[in-house]
């Protein structure tokens, strides 16, 4: 499983001409899942993002929470994050969930990450072609994969 968070100043996602989900502060996060991510990767990259202290404090230095800072989350789901590229230039996704395996994996992360973090999260729409617009704010951006823990 692979997260990529950015912090934001706002983001949304948008499919066909409809927003779906939009945030202010906060993270805009992509999520890949892999066919043996298990419950423990989410809960623990779900700790990891409840727990990131990227947001300036008073003094300009990343400190705080997004607790600290009342953020919210919008979360996208995104298979391209476990492209390889090795070979060639077109990328095989042969590594990324099948969406029959995905789909559950991504709706039970929303669960955990909305338990964890304490409030509803945005969302896009799985497997939809979504238009995701953010202003990066930094830019900040970190990835997290549940296989590289230490």
């Amino acid at each position: 499983m692979k997260v990529v968070i950015q912090r934001c100043l706002e983001a949304s996602v948008t499919i066909d001409g409809v927003v779906k989900g939009k945030i202010g502060q906060g993270y805009m996060i992509l999520v890949g899942f892999v066919a043996d991510d298990t419950e423990e990767d989410m809960k623990w990259i779900a700790g990891k993002i409840d727990g990131l202290r990227v947001f300036n404090d008073q003094d300009g230095v990343m400190n705080l929470s997004i607790h600290d800072v009342d953020g919210d989350i919008l979360l996208v789901s995104q298979f391209t994050l476990h492209a390889m590229t090795k070979k060639g230039n077109r990328p095989s996704y042969i590594l990324a969930a099948k969406p029959e395996i995905a789909k559950p994996m991504y709706e039970k992360f929303i669960t955990i990450l909305e338990n964890q973090f304490g409030k509803k999260v945005e969302t896009g729409e799985f497997g939809a072609d979504m238009k995701v617009s953010l202003i990066n704010d930094g830019p900040v951006t970190i990835i997290i994969d549940s296989k590289n823990k230490l």
